[in-house]
């Protein structure tokens, strides 16, 4: 009797204190967007459309892509870093414990846990945006609407 439950409480103490517990082998990542309903694409499959949430395997890196008619698309990469409760396996665990952590990916943490894509109207360049002393932006485009006043033009350097 003893050489029965003698494993079984080992193994049930050492599985009690791994991260597979507490966090499991996914974890939920928001994907919000301005304006919303764009959609989005996990690692280039689309999963949904803004606001949502995805759930993600813990052991792989991601890529996020937010996509939307007219807008620039925004991209986010997803990465895993060692998650702290995998410390409680070092401590209490064991080899056992860190072994199924590694395994189903609970032992890590996918970072950032939020995106917000502001998507950016197609026609305009806000990468060249350049904040003045005066708090005014300059915003370059390549197709101005019809009912914008002209202020200026930029001129070569020479």
């Amino acid at each position: 009797m003893k050489k029965v439950l003698l494993p079984i409480l080992v193994v049930s103490l050492t599985l009690s204190n791994c991260t597979t517990i507490i966090n499991g082998s996914r974890q939920a990542v928001s994907v919000l967007s301005r304006p919303t309903g764009a959609e989005v694409y996990v690692d280039g499959q689309l999963s949904g459309k803004t606001p949502m949430w995805a759930n993600l395997k813990r052991k792989d890196n991601h890529t996020i892509k937010v996509v939307m008619d007219g807008y620039k698309p925004y991209e986010a990469a997803l990465t895993r870093k060692v998650d702290a409760w995998l410390l409680g396996n070092i401590v209490f665990g064991g080899v056992i414990g860190l072994a199924v952590d590694a395994i189903t990916g609970s032992m890590y943490k996918l970072t950032p846990n939020e995106i917000k894509a502001r998507l950016v109207d197609g026609d305009t360049n806000l990468t060249s945006a350049k904040r003045t002393k005066e708090g005014i932006y300059l915003v370059v485009t390549m197709q101005p609407d019809a009912s914008w006043e002209k202020i200026g033009t930029l001129e070569r350097l020479k």
